[in-house]
């Protein structure tokens, strides 16, 4: 009885049908960032690793052009 209400429950896909990975779609690539500052590993994501291999060029290009920070130091 466990099994089958585990199956029953379905997870949203994190990224939208609509969603382009890019790196001006700041919102976006925050659902990404852990409080740190640091890129989310893909189990935590749940991407597939195609997306996951976008996602971490997009954040890189984001750091580089000062969208994003490289480490979130507010203590």
């Amino acid at each position: 009885m466990n099994k089958s209400k585990r199956s029953s429950r379905r997870r949203l896909p994190p990224i939208r049908s609509g969603e382009i990975i890019d790196y001006k779609n700041i919102n976006l690539l925050r659902r990404f960032i852990s409080e740190q500052g640091k890129i989310l590993s893909r189990r935590m994501n749940r991407l597939t690793s195609k997306q996951q291999r976008l996602m971490t060029i997009a954040i890189k290009r984001a750091r580089v052009l000062a969208l994003l920070p490289f480490l979130n130091n507010e203590n």
